[in-house]
């Protein structure tokens, strides 16, 4: 039996812009077989919606909470929901006006 995906949605806090924090976060997520994105925020936090299995999903978020070796994270807003099953792999968006 399977586990029904669920969907993760953070926005991590603190030095995280210009670090890699998109380029590894999206490279943890592909390892871990997740679908969804991450992208910058115009007020200095990176915002990541993923969909999978919670124990891979909890696995990503033990990653936002440190982030790459240049990243100081202070703080991560979570929130949980049902999976919409939308997305197909896991993305880089530009910024938070973008739709890819």
């Amino acid at each position: 039996m399977s586990e029904t995906p669920q969907q993760l949605h953070a926005v991590v806090h603190g030095h995280v812009h210009g670090v890699s924090f998109r380029y590894n976060t999206q490279r943890v997520a592909e390892q871990l077989s997740l679908d969804g994105w991450v992208r910058n925020a115009d007020d200095g936090t990176v915002e990541v919606v993923a969909e999978g299995s919670r124990s891979k999903l909890d696995e990503l978020l033990a990653f936002l909470h440190k982030g790459p070796p240049a990243a100081q994270v202070t703080a991560v807003d979570v929130e949980w929901s049902a999976a919409t099953r939308r997305y197909d792999g896991f993305k880089i968006r530009s910024n938070r006006f973008c739709n890819g």
